[in-house]
């Protein structure tokens, strides 16, 4: 009998899977979390242990800063609004543990800054869950030269893990990136293409997907690269939150009847936080199951050793130059 529930279970996600509205939309999780009988976490789970979060003060970050602050961990928040980040420190019941650094995600200088602080504590890190980023539809620039997304989603938060890896020691580094990503394929860094669009190709929701690409193709990478630290990805389905409203307006008055919550989108960093479960590094997740990280062939083709090992060198000479 419960081999027959267990392949049912399985038959029924992958339904919802494939359907992706299904999967992405708030059905998702209301389905999962009754087929998967998704484990609860008691006030208290994460005492004594740190976990820093990037983009804490609105939508998913704040939905699991929040979650994080019930389960008694010791939170680092980190946002570039000093006002915005310290208000929501002043909210949680732990404020008094919680920390509040202020830094910009896409400017490498605000980054290494705050890397150095959370060095100088010698606190070893739990979690550390690069979530701050944005969709904008104008092409900006950050003050060391690069596009704005691709700074912020990727060079910011590659630079940060690299800088305080001797405090992840045994610790998880979460992902947060998009299902948006299905769509794109990597750039071919092998033929000097680059991951910056220019002003005059420019397109937002592009080259955000672009950016999420690359996170999750880091994101196994870094697993191979880093055995001491397991490394997470993840996407959140169809969230409700200010940034999908202000980002895409249009898909969000669409869909608002089948988005998530906030804490919906959140629920699988929280769960690759907290769990007490092993799972394997490197790995691609939306509501607590592994799923895959290419569904068209047009993304698989450019996805090869050398392009993997020409990204990685892009991204990492575009962090040293700066």
């Amino acid at each position: 009998m419960r081999w027959n529930e267990h392949v049912l279970d399985r038959f029924a996600d992958r339904l919802l899977d494939a359907t992706v509205v299904g999967g992405f939309s708030r059905l998702g999780p209301a389905v999962r979390s009754r087929l998967g009988n998704w484990e609860s976490f008691l006030p208290g789970c994460l005492s004594g242990l740190t976990v820093v979060v990037t983009g804490p003060t609105s939508g998913l970050g704040l939905a699991a800063a929040l979650e994080f602050d019930r389960l008694g961990a010791d939170l680092v928040l980190i946002g570039r609004d000093p006002d915005r980040v310290e208000s929501v420190r002043t909210r949680l019941s732990g404020a008094e543990r919680a920390v509040a650094l202020v830094a910009d995600m896409g400017d490498l200088v605000a980054v290494r800054r705050v890397a150095a602080q959370l060095l100088a504590t010698g606190r070893p890190i739990h979690a550390l869950v690069h979530n701050a980023g944005a969709l904008t539809s104008d092409r900006l620039i950050t003050p060391q030269g690069h596009e704005a997304t691709i700074a912020t989603h990727v060079l910011g938060p590659r630079l940060l893990t690299r800088e305080v890896l001797a405090l992840l020691d045994g610790g998880r580094v979460i992902t947060v990136s998009s299902g948006g990503m299905y769509a794109a394929p990597l750039p071919r860094f092998d033929r000097g293409e680059s991951p910056e669009m220019s002003l005059q190709r420019y397109d937002g929701t592009k080259q955000y997907a672009i950016a999420k690409r690359m996170q999750v193709t880091l994101n196994e990478i870094d697993a191979t690269n880093h055995p001491n630290v397991t490394f997470s990805a993840m996407h959140p389905g169809w969230a409700d939150t200010p940034g999908v409203r202000a980002s895409l307006p249009g898909f969000a008055k669409v869909t608002a009847p089948i988005l998530r919550t906030a804490e919906q989108g959140a629920d699988t960093i929280v769960w690759l936080t907290a769990t007490g479960r092993r799972y394997d590094s490197g790995r691609f997740w939306c509501d607590r199951a592994e799923r895959p990280i290419h569904r068209l062939p047009t993304t698989r083709r450019t996805d090869d050793d050398a392009n993997r090992s020409a990204l990685t060198t892009w991204v990492d000479d575009a962090i040293s130059a700066s």
